[in-house]
């Protein structure tokens, strides 16, 4: 039902009641077309004072509906009213009203209600990522930039990831601001994209670049660039951190993966120390190997394919003269099956070692346990991101660490079968010596495919 232009009298909303095929639920239909359609405030208002005269009352559902609406169009008057009616009439409110009373109300001139709301919905429940967001940005839009971070360490320190967008307000409204506070802060968030290998859109990093060259009496200027392979930055000819742990990192790495991933809390949920013990007698009777797989996950690369002629296919393209490969299989993978055909299974157990787990058994910690115990060589292939494992590890500098191996030594394939072998001998991550910062970035957003490295780099370098 198309909604009316101009408001109605009650009798004309009785026609159109009538006229609908379930009228229990025409009001509720109504508003959500309301909401689609933009519909007048004074339209909406017409309604409601219409089921307010025949019902007594209005009911939360119509009220938060209403509501979105207003927050639509920016009606700060109206999210008001509607606030002070909720509160009276309701003992209390849901997230999803929240949400829209401090979406609505950042946006306006009463900002800083939202932040009494943010308050409120703190009492009741941990607030969700965009009642923060909301009100960091309204923070910033009126130059509170205190304030505005003092909300963005909340929001991490309760684990809530931002988005871009709200890195690029920050960012946004700092420019020009003075402040060696203000500077750590940013330079903060620029940490903190290194440490979760999170790499800018092309947007995120033309802020940050403006935001750098605005700073009062900074002399920082920002060219965009292209690394060569060597590692070095053709702008400001500085060298690229390098992509290789040195011995230590690597031991003290491969000791708290164990320690706090393999035998944390995290692997035994999956696998049974039985099961683990036995893996682990399995790898050291048979130390090292060059390529770890896991069988399952590269089995589903090219749906029209069966399971095992995708498996067949990376093991032959892995097992080169001398590779040592090792494939972490499943116990249902060893039934003859038009998924699992005996003779190529046979076939590829003629190439690599195989393991197989029960069913139920999660990959990961054999994966990891299995390249790890190998040495700094050992790759390993997998389409997964690992994020659980690196959540476990308590430390930041270990997390980096982590990050910066699964970079160097993760293989990924594609359903085209294109193996992607890490090429670069610099790690591709945002880094910074003091005087000069070099952020890789992206063309455009995606969250999907972060293990693709970025080939174009943004450079700022102060002169001085």
């Amino acid at each position: 039902i198309q909604p009316p232009e101009k408001p109605l009298q009650a009798e004309e909303w009785n026609r159109l009641k009538e006229s609908f095929q379930s009228p229990e639920l025409f009001e509720e239909v109504m508003f959500n077309n309301m909401i689609r359609c933009n519909s007048p405030i004074d339209v909406a208002k017409s309604l409601l004072t219409h089921v307010a005269k025949s019902n007594g009352d209005i009911a939360y559902n119509l009220l938060v509906k209403y509501l979105a609406l207003c927050v639509q169009q920016h009606q700060t008057s109206e999210i008001r009213d509607v606030y002070d009616i909720m509160k009276s009439r309701f003992k209390m409110l849901e997230s999803g009203a929240y949400n829209l009373f401090i979406r609505g109300l950042s946006n306006s001139d009463q900002w800083r209600m939202a932040l009494t709301l943010l308050e409120e919905v703190k009492k009741l429940m941990i607030p969700s990522r965009t009642n923060y967001e909301s009100c960091i940005t309204a923070a910033s839009r009126h130059q509170e930039m205190n304030l505005a971070f003092e909300l963005y360490h909340e929001m991490l320190a309760k684990d809530l990831v931002p988005t871009l967008d709200v890195l690029q307000a920050l960012f946004v409204f700092s420019r020009g601001m003075e402040g060696a506070e203000l500077q750590k802060e940013l330079f903060g968030i620029l940490l903190y994209l290194r440490e979760n290998q999170i790499y800018p859109h092309k947007t995120l990093m033309r802020n940050i670049k403006l935001w750098f060259e605005s700073i009062p009496g900074g002399k920082w200027r920002g060219h965009l660039t292209n690394i060569k392979d060597s590692g070095q930055c053709p702008v400001c000819n500085h060298q690229l951190e390098n992509s290789d742990l040195t011995e230590e990192e690597y031991s003290n790495l491969r000791e708290r993966i164990i320690r706090d991933v393999i035998h944390g809390t995290d692997t035994f949920r999956k696998t049974s120390p039985q099961e683990f013990e036995a893996f682990q007698t399995f790898v050291e009777n048979r130390l090292p190997f060059d390529i770890v797989i896991d069988g399952l996950n590269v089995s589903h690369i090219k749906p029209r394919k069966t399971q095992c002629e995708n498996l067949f296919h990376a093991v032959n393209c892995l097992a080169k003269e001398n590779v040592r490969l090792l494939v972490l299989g499943r116990k249902h993978m060893l039934i003859n099956s038009s998924n699992w055909r005996r003779e190529i299974m046979k076939e590829m157990q003629n190439k690599a070692d195989f393991f197989f787990a029960e069913n139920i058994s999660e990959d990961d910690a054999f994966l990891l346990y299995a390249t790890l115990r190998s040495g700094k060589h050992c790759k390993f292939v997998t389409r997964d991101f690992l994020r659980d494992h690196k959540a476990c590890l308590s430390d930041s500098l270990t997390r980096h660490l982590f990050r910066k191996w699964q970079r160097g030594h993760q293989i990924v394939m594609f359903s085209s079968f294109f193996i992607q072998q890490p090429a670069f001998r610099f790690d591709c991550v945002v880094q910074t010596t003091g005087d000069t910062w070099h952020i890789p970035y992206k063309d455009t957003f995606e969250e999907k495919y972060s293990y693709r490295v970025p080939r174009k780099w943004l450079c700022l370098q102060q002169k001085r």
